[in-house]
């Protein structure tokens, strides 16, 4: 049976022991009251092992390194602040392998840490704003904390938390965390519009993070029919939702339902979510499991890319020297993109970076994180390269054409000299 404390009575200390590995919720799931404890006490566990996703709060600072070996699959966000102290050991994993590792305990789930909604009529605590790696983590933990806020909405989630699932909650009320939101401007909203092309009426959507795959799902709202099986749910599918453009009626698993394992949006899309059957949330083993993929058909997944080569290699990890991406889940759906029927893989950048630096590239500055034998259809604001089925130099070629102009010399010249391009 559950202790409930007042956020000033959290004690962690009789829960969270030296070396333990602790999970929680990333990015809008992460429960802030009780991270803010782990870092206040943290002298108490000395050498506790958090494994982080998203995090947008900034809770976690480098100075809590001295006492607590941090790791993470990401990047993102605050992250990014760590992995430059020098503090952030990074897990080079494919999301489709998260749940696995946690049940293995190669990812060790000692404590997990949720944050949930009131419970229902049922007494049933909705985890309200991720399932993803959260549902194997609280299967294989010794002990579960739970902050229950009352501004989380109660969601349709793979499982759900009861009182005696709990070991400690404390009750909250405080605004979830949203994500960062950029506007697109011109340059996206064209790469939208190249990108568009290739989503017919029917398909199932996935989509990465970022302005630019929100773009091309505001450029399809004269679609029909489309479905959504993604990683993270944004605020763009709420007026394609709205509007009827998806309604996931064509899926042949989860027919009527947009799945993902994750809210990543405004509250715009926490209402929208709310005690909505129309939306689920599930964990990886289901958002990116391969045999789940297979089953899908005219399977477009939309992933962003930090920089691409003249021959379909994706760098999503590292931008100038710090890490900011992920391995993440983007080969996995890119992979089941590519073999879906009628399925396609568009990768979505712009160009360059101002006028000084071009994304299309003759070698990657980072780790490969899609290798060029899953090259699909690369799109920027001048147009599209499909690479499917094609030679290394007719990528080069069309690669080319894509870059801004003011790198396309440059970019040939490099071709000709080591002997992609000939002629």
């Amino acid at each position: 049976m559950r202790r409930i404390v007042s956020p000033s009575e959290i004690e962690l200390a009789g829960w969270i022991r030296p070396g333990d590995g602790v999970i929680w919720g990333q990015a809008t799931a992460e429960p802030q009251t009780l991270v803010e404890a782990l870092v206040a006490q943290r002298v108490a566990f000395s050498g506790a092992r958090p494994f982080m996703g998203i995090s947008y709060s900034g809770i976690i600072r480098p100075e809590h390194a001295d006492h607590l070996s941090l790791s993470a699959y990401c990047g993102a966000g605050a992250n990014r602040a760590l992995a430059d102290a020098g503090v952030l050991d990074i897990c080079p994993y494919p999301y489709s392998q998260l749940a696995t590792l946690i049940r293995h305990g190669h990812i060790r789930a000692d404590v997990v840490m949720v944050q949930v909604s009131p419970p229902n009529a049922r007494g049933e605590h909705s985890l309200g704003m991720a399932a993803d790696y959260l549902v194997p983590a609280l299967q294989c933990a010794r002990t579960v904390l739970a902050e229950i806020n009352d501004q989380v909405p109660w969601t349709h989630c793979e499982d759900v938390l009861r009182a005696k699932d709990i070991s400690l909650a404390v009750e909250t009320s405080r605004s979830v965390e949203c994500g960062p939101r950029a506007t697109p401007g011109e340059i996206e909203r064209s790469i939208a519009a190249h990108a568009a092309q290739y989503v017919p009426d029917g398909a199932t959507l996935e989509f990465g993070l970022g302005a630019l795959p929100d773009a091309v799902l505001a450029a399809l709202g004269d679609r029909r029919d489309l479905g959504v099986h993604s990683g993270a749910l944004g605020d763009s599918i709420v007026d394609l939702m709205r509007s009827g453009a998806i309604n996931n009626a064509r899926k042949p698993i989860d027919a009527g339902r947009s799945v993902g394992g994750l809210l990543l949006g405004s509250r715009r899309l926490f209402e929208f979510a709310r005690e909505n059957p129309a939306l689920w949330l599930r964990s990886v083993e289901h958002t990116h499991d391969p045999r789940v993929l297979a089953q899908l058909p005219n399977f477009v997944a939309i992933n962003s890319a930090v920089e691409v080569d003249l021959t379909g290699q994706v760098n999503a990890e590292t931008a100038n020297g710090s890490y900011v991406g992920a391995v993440g889940g983007a080969l996995d759906f890119i992979r089941a993109a590519n073999q879906s029927p009628g399925g396609t893989s568009l990768v979505v950048l712009p160009s360059s970076v101002g006028s000084k630096l071009s994304r299309v590239v003759t070698q990657l500055s980072g780790p490969v994180a899609t290798p060029r034998s899953e090259a699909g259809v690369f799109v920027t604001e001048n147009g599209t390269a499909d690479l499917r089925g094609r030679t290394l130099a007719e990528r080069a070629q069309r690669m080319i054409a894509i870059a801004h102009p003011a790198f396309r010399d440059d970019l040939e010249r490099y071709a000709r000299d080591i002997g992609l391009l000939r002629g």
